[in-house]
Parts: structure tokens; C-alpha cells; sequence
């Protein structure tokens, strides 16, 4: 960055990695320009603010923000709290973006649409790594502007792009034409989107984490609104890893959520349809027919597509990026975080090493880094934010060494009305050359409600 020294370092997105990243990056002595698409701070969060976390705040709060708060009388959270996603952002990211130091750099209503260098296109090799970037932003009104940059660390993570419905990675036919049937991939089915799902027929499309938050959430909307009707479709033969393994679970509260689930089931008051990969949906003027690639059909007013998420890579197209064939990360990120083999507590440590591209001083941070797996932790967000900070700021052995403290299994989670006094029990920091250190979670009561998916025990939970 020396040639370039004096001029920001953009930042894509003001989520938790996004503004960690920005602190860490003025404790460096570097400037950030923070672009977020969004009304304020964590915009992605307060769709889901409804939703309780699976790890503890201790997880969830990032060192160098920390110390940004501090000074300004902020209050740490209870760090073995677990936080739901409207407290994430009312107790942590409002209080971080208005600190002096983050809210003047910080411009929401700020969608970056392309970043490229100054003059020169993906194609062009001379004094590309000395060259500025260009960041073109649409802002609130329809401006466009371009923004010139020294670096840029792409945070900006994957809730726009959910994974399509259908199968083999492609929207199902007439999915797009259905799509005011669509809900978001967590909706607040018994607050805020209430209305959309009372006494109507619901299909919950796929088999992780989300689909049963949002099945048992239905179930007990269906106990209030007569005529509440709950289809769940996966892809797998059956549903017998998202029951997990019940009270023999490593994780005690995934078992519990698991045996509700089960039993709802087998009670009848959930449909299930096994081994229903999507090929098409018909829109009629009173609900939507789905039809499964083997001919099944099923009828509902309204689908809730818990599919996953896949970063959008389109802005980045002038970029020399090397990503993962599989996952679409970083090509030396993808084997480490493989959700066939991997969990969030099984991957190791990593930092602006392995998160570089060919392209000089960019990187991509945060869940996006992640490409298509599912397995991130925010601990290992800010991690990655603090290592590619000191690497932009010339501090090679800061940046190459990297530790974490994390619970083997990474997650944990409790009721709606207790919080778990009590997570995995921390050992010595982890090192990218040590092996991971087995953790339990904590116990907790059976679940009234569970909490959003911040990785899983043991790589998928199921083919959905």
C-alpha cells in the first residue's frame, strides 16, 4: 500500500466483520471508508432480529470494537449470554457505528455495484499491484459515484443471495414468477410477519437449523390461528439428521430441538414430504402448486425458502479473484471449511494469508468468505479482520500469526426465555499449527424457540 498510502481503504458492508474490520484498521493507523447498502448498521441482522443466536456474546464481540465502545461509557453484555439478533445490533453495532471514530467514516444507503482499478480493466498487468482501486457505489437517490481507495476488504457477507429452491444449483421453474409467494429465508412468523402466515397454508423448504426454527415457530403459531397449515419439504431420503441424536446429542440443546421436531412430525400437526427436489412451481390466483422432480405436487399459499446462501460475486468481476471450484472461497480457504468434512469448530485458524487473492490488497472477509459453506463463526470473522488489517499496515508476523479461542462444536443455544449461564468451556488459543481442543456446549431446557445457525456440529445436517 505505500504508493498508495494516503488514500482510505474501502470497507463493503457494516455488519458485525464490517465494522470490526474498521476498527482494527484504525488502530493500525490506517483510514476505512465503510460502504453499507443499508438504512444503518447491521441492515442484514434487523431482518432477523427476532432470532436468538447460538453462541454466547463472548463469541460475538470483537476486541479492537470493544475498545472503541469502552471509552464512551458502553456496557459489555453478560459474555455468556446468548444474544438475540435485534440485541446484536441495539447493544453492540448501533452503539459501535455512532462511536466518533466509525460514524464519520461510515456511509449507509451506499450499495457498491463494481470495483475494478483505476483504468484498467481485469485484463491488464502492468503496475496493477500499485495501481488504486475503484470503488462505484449507487447511493441513497440514485447517485452514482466512484470512490478511489488504497485497498479494499469485501465484508459485505451473503443474505441478499439466498441458494434457488430448485435443484441442481438453478431456480426452479416458474420460481421467479412466484416470487411475492416467497418469504425471506427467517421470517418473524409469529410477530412482525404474522399476518403472512395466520391460517394459511406454509411451505418450508429445506433441512438445516433455519427450517426448523421456523417449523417449530409455525407450530406454535398453528395453536393460535385455526387453519395454520405446515408442509415441510427436504431433499434427503428422510429427516432423521435434523432430528440429530436426540438426547444422546453432543449438543444437548440441538438434541432437544431435534426431538421436538420429531415429534410434531409424528404427531401430524408438520407434513413432511421426503426425497422432494423442487423442478417447478405453478402460480395460480389462489396459491402455488409445487411439483417434485419425481411428479409429487403439493399446495400452499406461501414458501419459506431456508436453502442457504451463496455470495454474490458479480460486483467483484473485475477483479483477479482465485476461489474454491466447490465452495467459491478463497482457493486456500475452500478445503478447510468444506461443509462435507468441516464445522465451525473444526476449522483452523486463518488470516490474510490464506484469505489473498491475485489481486493485491484486496480481500474478501466475514461469512462471504465462506462462499457456499454454511460453517462461519463470527469469533473467526474477527480473526480474519485482525490479521488482514496488520498485513495491510506492513505487519507481516501479526498478520501470519493467527489464533482463536472457539468450542469444538462451535454452537450452542437455549430457550426463549433463559440464556445459557454456562457455554463450552474454553481452553488455550488455537494456533493455525495446533489441533483443535475438544468443548462440549452447555445444557440448556427444551427449546421454546432456537436460535440462527452460527455453524454445525458435524458438517451438513442434511441434503436439503
Amino acid at each position: 500500500m505505500d504508493s498508495v498510502k494516503n488514500l482510505p481503504v474501502a470497507v463493503i458492508g457494516a455488519g458485525p466483520i464490517g465494522l470490526a474490520t474498521a476498527a482494527h484498521l484504525l488502530e493500525r493507523g490506517l483510514e476505512p471508508v465503510i460502504f453499507e447498502a443499508g438504512p444503518t448498521a447491521g441492515a442484514a441482522i434487523e431482518q432477523w432480529r427476532h432470532i436468538r443466536l447460538f453462541s454466547p456474546w463472548r463469541f460475538n464481540l470483537d476486541d479492537a470494537a470493544v475498545r472503541l465502545l469502552e471509552p464512551t461509557g458502553w456496557e459489555s453484555p453478560r459474555p455468556t449470554a446468548l444474544p438475540y439478533g435485534g440485541e446484536l445490533i441495539d447493544h453492540y453495532l448501533t452503539p459501535l457505528a455512532a462511536t466518533p471514530a466509525i460514524g464519520p467514516r461510515l456511509q449507509t444507503g451506499a450499495r457498491v455495484i463494481a470495483v475494478t482499478r483505476q483504468g484498467m480493466d481485469k485484463t491488464h498487468v502492468r503496475d496493477r499491484d500499485t495501481t488504486p482501486f475503484v470503488v462505484r457505489v449507487e447511493h441513497d437517490g440514485g447517485e452514482v459515484r466512484d470512490h478511489v481507495v488504497a485497498a479494499v476488504i469485501d465484508a459485505s457477507g451473503t443474505w441478499s443471495t439466498r441458494n434457488p429452491l430448485g435443484t441442481s444449483g438453478l431456480p426452479a421453474i416458474g420460481e421467479t414468477t412466484a416470487a411475492d409467494r416467497i418469504s425471506s429465508p427467517l421470517p418473524d412468523v409469529i410477530g412482525r410477519d404474522r399476518a403472512a402466515f395466520a391460517g394459511r397454508r406454509v411451505l418450508v423448504v429445506g433441512a438445516g437449523h433455519s427450517a426448523a426454527n421456523t417449523l417449530i415457530n409455525l407450530a406454535d403459531l398453528a395453536k393460535e390461528e385455526p387453519g395454520t397449515t405446515i408442509i415441510w419439504a427436504v431433499r434427503g431420503a428422510s429427516a432423521e439428521k435434523v432430528y440429530g441424536g436426540g438426547d444422546a446429542d453432543g449438543l444437548p440443546a440441538r438434541g432437544q430441538l431435534g426431538s421436538r421436531l420429531r415429534r410434531l412430525v409424528e404427531a401430524g400437526t408438520i407434513e413432511l414430504h421426503t426425497s422432494f427436489g423442487i423442478a417447478a412451481l405453478k402460480t395460480l390466483d389462489t396459491h402455488v402448486t409445487v411439483e417434485a422432480v419425481d411428479g409429487r405436487t403439493v399446495e400452499t399459499d406461501v414458501i419459506v425458502p431456508c436453502t442457504g446462501f451463496r455470495p454474490d460475486l458479480e460486483v467483484l468481476r473485475e477483479l483477479r479473484l482465485n476461489l474454491d471450484p466447490a465452495v467459491e472461497a478463497p482457493i486456500e480457504l475452500g478445503p478447510l471449511i468444506d461443509p462435507e468434512f468441516h464445522s465451525c469448530g473444526t476449522v483452523p485458524a486463518h488470516g490474510a494469508k490464506v484469505l489473498a487473492h491475485p489481486e493485491k490488497d484486496f480481500y474478501i472477509v466475514g461469512m462471504k468468505s465462506y462462499g457456499r459453506a454454511p460453517t462461519f463463526l463470527l469469533a473467526t470473522g474477527y480473526e480474519q479482520v485482525r490479521s488482514v488489517a496488520a498485513a495491510l499496515a506492513g505487519d507481516q508476523a501479526a498478520a501470519d500469526t493467527v489464533h482463536l479461542e472457539l468450542p469444538e462444536t462451535g454452537v450452542c443455544s437455549a430457550d426463549a426465555g433463559t440464556s445459557c449461564d454456562v457455554p463450552a468451556a474454553a481452553t488455550t488459543p488455537k494456533t493455525s499449527q495446533e489441533p483443535e481442543s475438544q468443548g462440549g456446549c452447555c445444557a440448556a431446557p427444551e427449546p421454546a424457540f432456537v436460535g440462527f445457525p452460527t455453524g454445525l456440529a458435524h458438517g451438513r445436517s442434511s441434503d436439503n
